[in-house]
């Protein structure tokens, strides 16, 4: 059990002074969260992210050494996100859809978040480009935003919600396809969503770019997208994409190597969380 021990203005969480404030995000999305200040986590590890425990593993400092190396493997998940705006004005345009999902560091998908239609007045919607338009206009996303009645406001919420369950505060990445664009908006509209992210961002499109240059050959089979221009869709697509990347233009390191080694000698061909 968490223990909070109350410091006048805040709170101390595991030997760090946490401040508290109140605001729209004093009701913490999980129950156990005594202070909102502080984003409570809880998320069972993926196959790869597990360390076996040893026969003599009774003692406290084992045991601390392994919750140790469980916290490193979490603080290396990434969080996809991909958005569809009714533009790329950050002046003008706003948020129209919105999808997250959570890998570990070898890419699983450990869990897929909220997939959601934010409503936008219609007069933005009609003074979209002819790109967005045409495009918005096929998928149905248009439609489905004059039909929604979720906010943004509501949205970031729900957003913060889910990447506060699978992943510690500050240290995990956004990550996505042409993602700088995606975090643009969401560091404009979603300011508290983003102050749960690390600063750092992966984004796909730099890998696919220096492929393009340097591995011409290994470019043209590496997955092409589908252009659905739907957020989930287009996640799932990046995904796939740089997992085709870490296998044929990365170098396997030794770490690597031992890895795949340990798991087919237990017969566990599948890394992903069962």
């Amino acid at each position: 059990m968490l223990r909070l021990r109350a410091l006048g203005a805040g709170f101390k969480v595991a030997g760090v002074s946490v401040p508290c404030s109140r605001s729209f995000w004093d009701s913490a999305p999980c129950p156990g969260c005594l202070c909102p200040a502080y984003s409570c986590f809880q998320s069972p590890l993926s196959r790869s992210e597990r360390e076996p425990l040893s026969p003599s593993s009774g003692s406290l400092l084992l045991a601390r050494s392994h919750a140790t190396m469980a916290a490193q493997s979490m603080a290396k998940r990434m969080v996809w996100v991909d958005l569809e705006m009714t533009g790329l004005d950050i002046e003008k345009d706003k948020i129209i859809e919105m999808a997250c999902i959570i890998t570990d560091a070898d890419l699983n998908i450990l869990a897929e978040g909220p997939h959601l239609i934010v409503n936008q007045p219609n007069e933005l919607l009609d003074g979209m480009s002819e790109w967005c338009t045409e495009h918005h206009g096929k998928s149905g996303l248009t439609q489905a935003v004059r039909d929604s009645k979720i906010s943004l406001q509501q949205a970031e919420y729900e957003f913060l919600s889910f990447v506060r369950q699978h992943t510690p505060p500050g240290l995990c990445p956004l990550a996505g396809n042409s993602v700088h664009a995606d975090k643009k908006f969401l560091d404009k509209y979603m300011p508290q969503f983003m102050k749960h992210l690390h600063y750092r961002i992966i984004d796909v499109s730099t890998i696919k770019e220096l492929c393009r240059r340097w591995y011409p050959d290994e470019y043209e089979d590496a997955p092409k997208k589908k252009a659905s221009h739907r957020a989930l869709n287009d996640i799932r697509e990046s995904i796939k994409e740089l997992q085709f990347y870490r296998t044929h233009i990365f170098k396997e390191t030794k770490a690597d190597e031992k890895k795949r080694k340990t798991h087919l000698e237990n017969g566990d061909n599948n890394q992903q969380e069962s």
